[in-house]
């Protein structure tokens, strides 16, 4: 009985002391300390160079002029022009539309019997006057205390009458022929038909819109401009009269087309939703119809971006935005391929670059790959 007890406690300690010597058995490990991998990067070497800030912005292409034609007269159409479709280009003085002119004829040829009628009037009262005068100055002569004449007498009221109506008639005619030319409606400038609204068979009266017409002389872009943007341009030159560079830029079939434009005026307000100040572009012939060069009709509509010249900034370093760390630091690589942070004096920062006054110099190399959770000191390998 007292064997079974002693057995098992026998067996655990022969364990306990063969585990022990198989513990102290075990060779020594050579322990040796890594050095942490060395960072992989590009890097720049930073060089100033005078640079002339632009400011960037879009919108959208409008005419300078557009107008709704509206008839003059009343009555059917009876001639429309081949121009006048949507998208017809028209000369100035072109005619467009005629009206029915039969009424306005006749009234014409009224107001003529009526100047006629008035001048004959007007000849039989200067005679009958002229005979007056001559009686009553025979009259002074055989009785000379004969008393003078009255204006009655000499029938002035009756020919100042007279010729008061022929004015009035050759008012008539004039506004008759005005009507009857009004009839015809001509084209006010070189031009685009935008929208048709009346056809040939339809009656219009005085004031019914005919169509929608623009100009193609000049087209305007409204540029938006957020005061932030407003220090890097001389808006102050626009008031002057010297205007601004910009080149307007869209895709078109796969294709970037750029168009010259010159900013001749801001709008003088800020908008109070958007706080941004408008500023106007303009680009002459845009579709190119009074060039004799090849070009690309920059179309009503177009929705083209815009970069505007502005003011010079003098010499600047100019580092691209993922070498800028948190938008005030540049990491420089020193002789032994450590890094180590430089504070730099950003002047301005656009979607690509930063540009930057002061806190590196000539020369200076920089990591131009961003790196994440840098270090002073930190290792770095340079790429080829």
């Amino acid at each position: 009985m007292n064997f079974k007890k002693i057995l098992p406690v026998t067996i655990l300690c022969l364990a306990t002391v063969a585990a022990w010597a198989l513990i102290n058995a075990r060779p020594d490990v050579a322990r040796a300390s890594v050095p942490p991998p060395a960072l992989l990067v590009d890097v720049a070497t930073a060089r100033s160079a005078p640079v002339t800030f632009s400011v960037r912005s879009q919108g959208s292409v409008a005419p300078r002029t557009q107008t709704t034609l509206v008839a003059e007269a009343a009555g059917q159409i009876v001639a429309v022009a081949p121009a006048f479709v949507s998208g017809g280009f028209f000369r100035k003085d072109d005619v467009l539309v005629r009206i029915d002119p039969r009424n306005y004829e006749s009234a014409v040829k009224r107001a003529r019997a009526a100047v006629a009628r008035a001048e004959t009037q007007l000849a039989t009262e200067t005679a009958t006057a002229s005979y007056a005068k001559e009686d009553y100055a025979r009259l002074q002569r055989l009785n000379p205390n004969t008393a003078p004449p009255s204006a009655l007498a000499l029938r002035k009221p009756q020919l100042s009458a007279a010729m008061a109506e022929l004015q009035s008639a050759q008012a008539d005619l004039e506004k008759a022929e005005g009507d009857l030319d009004r009839t015809v409606i001509r084209a006010p400038y070189d031009g685009l038909v935008r929208q048709k609204i009346a056809d040939i068979g339809q009656f219009v009266n005085v004031g019914s819109q005919l169509a929608t017409t623009f100009a193609i002389d000049i087209a305007e872009i409204r540029l938006p401009i957020t005061q932030n943007d407003l220090q890097y341009l001389d808006v102050a030159s626009l008031s002057a009269g010297s205007p601004l560079m910009a080149d307007l830029s869209a895709e078109m079939g796969g294709e970037i087309i750029t168009w010259p434009a010159l900013i001749t005026r801001s709008e003088g307000v800020f908008d109070a939703d958007t706080r941004v100040l408008y500023l106007v572009a303009q680009v002459l012939d845009p579709y190119g119809l009074q060039s004799s060069a090849t070009q690309v009709p920059l179309m009503m509509g177009t929705f083209v971006a815009a970069e505007i010249a502005g003011r010079s900034g003098g010499d600047l370093f100019v580092i691209p935005r993922q070498s800028v760390y948190r938008g005030e630091t540049v990491w420089l690589v020193d002789e032994d391929s450590t890094i180590r942070p430089a504070q730099v004096d950003v002047v301005r920062a656009d979607e690509d670059f930063f540009y930057i006054s002061a806190g590196i110099s000539e020369g200076d190399r920089y990591c131009a790959t961003a790196v994440e959770q840098p270090l002073p000191g930190m290792k770095v390998r340079v790429s080829s």
